[in-house]
């Protein structure tokens, strides 16, 4: 999918591929299919440590000599399985200028009312931000209260509940945010999640007067 000039394509689950400004980006990649020499990642983004977000499998697959990973400080462990390739440790807070025009900031990611991804984890989700254009993934968390400082135009929720916000819960943070278009992840990858809160989320969501869309895998 292009939106002004951004291909966001969804890998599955939480999995996503951003392409801008020449750059390639993957976003918390997970069981990805086969991976050609043609998109592999300048940058990888990744939330935080769980498994099926920082996969080293699947890094492993999309990354090459010159590629820049972005993650919390708990998931550098883990990168000294990928090889040797350039980390930058993110905060919610710090932003990465990536090239002239490209950028990306790292937000608050965790849980209200649940132990599984905790404020004090210092977790993320993204804003990738081209040219003024801002794609939010919001990692595995709860509707938060910085969510109200989020501004962007296409927001990436999870949707699946147990872990993170039910389809409810995301509809609610898409009002609150205000995007252009909003677009369900956390769901179809086998762990929490399924098409039915995918389209639950869309049906809550033009309710509000929101466009939202499901991405199928790859597209």
């Amino acid at each position: 999918m292009n939106y002004k000039g951004i291909d966001i394509v969804w890998k599955g689950h939480a999995g996503f591929m951003i392409k801008a400004g020449g750059k390639i980006i993957y976003i918390d990649p997970f069981e990805l299919d086969f991976v050609s020499e043609e998109e592999k990642a300048d940058y990888v983004l990744i939330t935080h440590s769980h498994y099926d977000h920082c996969s080293v499998e699947d890094i492993k697959k999309v990354v090459k000599p010159e590629t820049m990973i972005l993650c919390p400080a708990d998931v550098q462990s883990k990168m000294r399985h990928v090889g040797e390739i350039e980390l930058q440790i993110v905060e919610p807070g710090k932003s990465v200028d990536l090239i002239e025009g490209l950028s990306v900031d790292a937000v608050s990611a965790y849980n209200i009312d649940k132990e599984f991804h905790t404020k004090e984890e210092y977790w993320v989700g993204y804003i990738v931000d081209f040219k003024g254009t801002r794609v939010y993934h919001a990692g595995d968390s709860d509707m938060i209260p910085e969510m109200q400082n989020i501004a962007a135009n296409v927001v990436l929720l999870p949707v699946g509940g147990t872990y993170t916000m039910d389809s409810e819960q995301a509809a609610n943070a898409v009002a609150l945010i205000s995007p252009d278009l909003a677009i369900p992840m956390h769901w179809g990858g086998g762990v929490i999640g399924d098409r039915d809160d995918a389209e639950d989320f869309l049906e809550k969501c033009r309710t509000k007067g929101i466009e939202a869309k499901i991405l199928e895998k790859g597209e």
